[in-house]
């Protein structure tokens, strides 16, 4: 906590209706709730080492933020984050004018620090298919764990998503799941053959994680409750383990496979868009980077002229 004394329980009135809005109005998630109250409290804090307060907004302006913005840049936090944290303002900003506390908005102007161009990781499908393979003899745990991995890849699930499912949410024999994505919108996601086969394998011992008919979630930890995200990565990361794979596999690279090998086998983009939820094209776009990536290494190996010597013959890697 910093020392400045703005604590999450003496955040002013403006923004605790601010969240209570982003909650009610916009039926944002729990995640962007904390994320949300995260960011206001640190500008908070910045500002009462100030003397300044969210309590009175006519003493915030241009300058102000951008004295938060060298206190950033002084915590060498990563432009993502800042980008994030400016998001946030703008939303609360734009928010308090709509409401009438402010007339003037400090944000205008101040731009998002440039981005590194970065790219999603996605397994191969290799990789994905010894991530999933399993034995004939498994535990329940092993079934849950398989029937995670299995939506999260075979539908292209937010990790948010996925712990949020409902046992009503899965209509095997139809092979459709219903989501509750961003901001509570709906959507509905295809179940794939091995996913169906899977889930319908775990449901079968689920009451063994939870014997309380009146649960609803899908998915349980170990002790009974819904699982969480850490759980998810802990999973994950067994799995990874005993497939042999190399580096870390979190729950978004899986949804980051489901997306690449959708768009190489022939998806087109507007699809892939109805299927991941996405808002915006240009977030789906960004998995066009590694369908590019696949030709130009084909094209190394195969074009005489690329300047990358080709592998002997019988050495030949599959493409």
């Amino acid at each position: 906590m910093s020392s400045t004394g703005a604590t999450p329980d003496a955040l002013p009135e403006t923004v605790q209706m601010f969240l209570t809005h982003l909650d009610i109005e916009k039926g944002s998630s729990t995640a962007t709730l904390a994320s949300y109250r995260r960011d206001l409290i640190q500008f908070e804090e910045y500002l009462c080492s100030r003397s300044l307060t969210l309590g009175r907004l006519e003493k915030v302006d241009r300058e102000v933020v951008r004295g938060f913005l060298a206190y950033l840049h002084g915590k060498r936090m990563a432009k993502t984050s800042v980008s994030r944290k400016l998001s946030s303002l703008r939303s609360f900003f734009k928010y308090m004018i709509k409401m009438g506390f402010c007339t003037g908005n400090p944000m205008n102007g101040i731009r998002n620090p440039k981005q590194e161009t970065r790219h999603p990781r996605a397994l191969n499908v290799d990789q994905v298919s010894g991530l999933l393979d399993a034995s004939a003899d498994l535990t329940p745990q092993d079934r849950r764990d398989l029937a995670l991995a299995e939506v999260l890849y075979g539908s292209g699930l937010r990790v948010s998503e996925a712990i949020g499912l409902d046992i009503d949410d899965a209509d095997i024999s139809s092979g459709i799941l219903r989501i509750s994505g961003k901001g509570g919108k709906e959507r509905l996601a295809p179940l794939s053959d091995s996913s169906a086969k899977a889930l319908d394998a775990y449901i079968r011992v689920r009451g063994e994680f939870n014997s309380d008919p009146a649960d609803n979630a899908m998915f349980f930890g170990n002790r009974g409750k819904r699982i969480n995200r850490r759980q998810v990565n802990r999973i994950l990361e067994r799995m990874a383990a005993d497939a042999k794979l190399q580096g870390r596999v979190h729950p978004h690279m899986l949804r980051h496979s489901f997306a690449s090998h959708m768009l190489q086998s022939g998806a087109d983009m507007r699809s892939v868009q109805e299927l991941l939820g996405h808002e915006r094209l240009t977030t789906t776009q960004r998995y066009t980077h590694l369908n590019l990536q696949q030709i130009m290494n084909v094209y190394d190996r195969a074009h005489p002229l690329s300047g990358v010597q080709a592998p002997p013959a019988g050495d030949e890697e599959d493409v």
